[in-house]
């Protein structure tokens, strides 16, 4: 927990590595993850050249499985 509450304060050089990725990323979490803080995944996002975000209303770390038909909808609609 210490870990991803540190990435969620983050600082240049990690920041700087996510920039450098160029795979495209499909991000997704719930809109009120406790367990991974969601702003986590908004600033992967924002620091990923390539990514896609994706917040489930009213879900939270369990997300993909409270929407799991609307998750693989997503997904084929990412990789394809």
């Amino acid at each position: 927990m210490a870990a991803l509450r540190a990435w969620g304060r983050g600082n240049g050089d990690r920041r700087d590595y996510l920039k450098k990725i160029i795979q495209p990323a499909l991000v997704i979490n719930g809109r009120d993850d406790i367990m991974i803080p969601t702003v986590n995944s908004f600033i992967l996002q924002q620091e990923l050249p390539n990514a896609q975000l994706l917040l489930f209303p009213d879900s939270g770390h369990g997300a993909i499985f409270q929407f799991p038909k609307l998750t693989a909808q997503q997904a084929g609609r990412f990789l394809d």
